[in-house]
């Protein structure tokens, strides 16, 4: 087992270090010279590493156990941050291994969360390093993985469904590493679609893809202290952006359906309907209540609906301190804090999927007081869904609110107030990045204390696998033959 696990580390870390020629690129271009050893000097030992490994091992197909499955995916993600925090080390402005590890954690989860005072102080290069990490970590090191690199002779499918997101989990090919492909092309085209309208709102190159890989990873990183809030003269850019965290926290085998000619797959899609109706219908609320503060329905609902997406899709961004709008409005900001994207989006949370089948189980239970002796059955996209669909949720349920409390009173043993630590709990579960109070929008990380930032790092990680992948291993019976 152990071999099969050094052996796909060593690949996935090579290809996280194959992207990293992005940001070397980019040091290049700006001058930045003394920051390519940041990056080369990784990227040469992932990929001596990686070539090694797959040179001199044997080309037989991997048969996978369950409990290699989990072994192997938590591994990966584990080594993809610690490979993450290297160039951070190495860059000199982090103060410690603690705060690298945390801020690449934060990044490759997709949460957004940094320690880092002034952002200003990091070349482009590095800022654009931390961005990538969003995008490289939103569709998942596994896919990408499986999608290059079928020839490592594991079947790939029991890793993808570890690591992906949601309680229903498929093939839109015969093979997985098909599917994988086909969602991290359609992945790229969005990337490289929203990074060419940005730059034709007036950004740079390097600064255009840097906010498309936070936009569509979901994670929220800037390349400055200001990040959007530096175009806010620029609402063409603000809408860009907020039209693509929208698109990211919708699940991508729906674009895949609808490039296929299976509108019908889409339009009866249940979680996409929740999703667009939660959405909007909070972007419109909010907004609405917003009107007395901004003096004009239209500069509120200009912020209603930036932040509503951002928080939403766990994205993150923030062009304006909401911790400053009315107690009303903060309220229904902070709900959506419970809800979260969809699932097989690059959006983290609870995902839309799980509180359309715990809505529907509500509706179920009342027509069972209604009718003692009727069948009722929660259906998705109009088809039964599985029997223990209802109890697979209820579990996740119990899991998330327990890790949530637990986190929340750990940020208390740090002296964080009770809002904050609640707050900063879901922020590192949901992996959404800002809290409020304390850990507001315009507030870093970096003054809690390492113990702290090593729980969250482990929060942070466990909320991006669903939970259960991390928790199993703290289960008796995973170590038992």
């Amino acid at each position: 087992m152990f071999a099969t696990v050094f052996k796909l580390i060593f690949v996935i870390n090579s290809i996280i270090a194959i992207f990293s020629l992005i940001p070397v690129g980019a040091a290049v271009y700006c001058g930045e010279y003394s920051s390519l050893p940041d990056f080369l000097i990784p990227f040469s030992v992932s990929l001596l590493l990686g070539f090694a490994v797959i040179f001199f091992s044997k080309k037989k197909p991997i048969n996978l156990s369950i409990r290699n499955v989990y072994v192997i995916v938590s591994a990966a993600w584990i080594s993809i941050c610690l490979y993450g925090s290297v160039p951070l080390v190495l860059c000199g402005k982090f103060s410690s291994f603690s705060d690298a590890f945390f801020e690449s954690v934060s990044g490759f989860t997709t949460t957004g969360a940094s320690i880092l005072n002034d952002v200003d102080v990091l070349p482009r290069s590095m800022n654009l390093w931390r961005c990538e990490m969003h995008w490289l970590g939103g569709m998942g090191v596994i896919a990408l993985t499986v999608a290059l690199m079928p020839l490592l002779g594991v079947g790939g499918f029991q890793l993808i469904k570890a690591e992906s997101t949601g309680v229903e989990k498929g093939k839109l090919t015969p093979k997985i590493a098909e599917t994988s492909k086909t969602l991290w092309l359609l992945y790229l085209a969005f990337t490289l679609v929203q990074a060419i309208l940005l730059m034709f709102c007036g950004m740079d190159w390097i600064d255009a893809m840097a906010y498309a890989f936070s936009t569509l990873g979901t994670g929220g990183y800037a390349m400055t202290n200001a990040g959007l809030a530096a175009f806010e003269h620029q609402v063409a850019i603000e809408i860009i952006c907020t039209i693509f965290m929208v698109l990211g926290g919708i699940n991508f085998s729906l674009y895949f359906y609808a490039l296929s000619g299976r509108f019908a797959e889409v339009k009866k899609n249940s979680e996409l309907k929740a999703y667009l109706w939660i959405m909007f219908s909070f972007m419109l609320g909010i907004g609405i209540l917003l009107i007395p503060y901004y003096g004009s329905f239209a500069r509120a609902i200009r912020f209603s609906t930036f932040h509503v997406a951002s928080i939403m899709t766990t994205t993150g961004f923030s062009t304006y301190d909401y911790t400053l709008w009315p107690s009303y409005a903060k309220f229904l900001l902070f709900a959506l804090f419970f809800i979260g994207g969809s699932s097989g989006s690059t959006a983290g949370g609870f995902k839309v999927v799980r509180w359309v089948v715990l809505a529907k189980q509500a509706k179920n239970e009342i027509m069972r007081m209604l009718h003692p002796h009727g069948i009722f059955t929660v259906r998705l996209d109009g088809k039964p869904g599985r029997k223990d669909l209802v109890f697979s949720v209820s579990a996740f349920i119990y899991v998330y609110m327990t890790l949530v409390a637990i986190t929340a009173f750990m940020g208390t043993l740090a002296d964080l107030d009770v809002y904050s630590a609640i707050t900063a709990s879901l922020s590192m579960v949901q992996n959404v990045g800002p809290a409020f109070d304390k850990l507001g929008p315009t507030v870093n990380y970096g003054f809690l204390p390492v113990w702290l930032k090593w729980w969250y790092c482990f929060s942070m990680i466990a909320g991006r696998l669903e939970l259960y992948n991390i928790l199993i291993f703290f289960t008796p019976a995973f170590w038992k033959k």
